[in-house]
């Protein structure tokens, strides 16, 4: 079974077991999660899609809290000789998806 669920206004495809990176949530290390915001779920019988299934819900447990990796901005301006470099590293939570559960449309 798979769903598709929102959170921190992207959308992520999951399955049970699956460990994936979503942006920074207040939740302390080691505790659960859970996201009603479930926008399709699919198994061998079919799918079921709505905005926001009703009873739909994926639970999660906090696997780890973290910063990615540094992007590296650089504007240059031609014939100027200026340049401005600036570096960005985006907070992240990392969860593992223990459960999902069906709901009705």
């Amino acid at each position: 079974m798979y769903a598709v669920l929102v959170t921190g206004g992207k959308q992520y495809r999951v399955a049970q077991g699956e460990t994936l990176r979503v942006e920074k949530l207040e939740v302390e290390v080691g505790n659960e999660i859970k996201f009603d915001n479930i926008l399709m779920l699919g198994d061998s019988d079919g799918i079921k899609l709505g905005d926001a299934l009703s009873g739909a819900s994926v639970t999660a447990k906090v696997v780890s809290q973290g910063r990615a990796d540094k992007v590296r901005i650089i504007k240059f301006r031609r014939r100027k000789h200026h340049m401005k470099r600036q570096g960005h590293r985006q907070y992240y939570t990392e969860i593992e998806i223990t459960g999902i559960a069906g709901g009705s449309k």
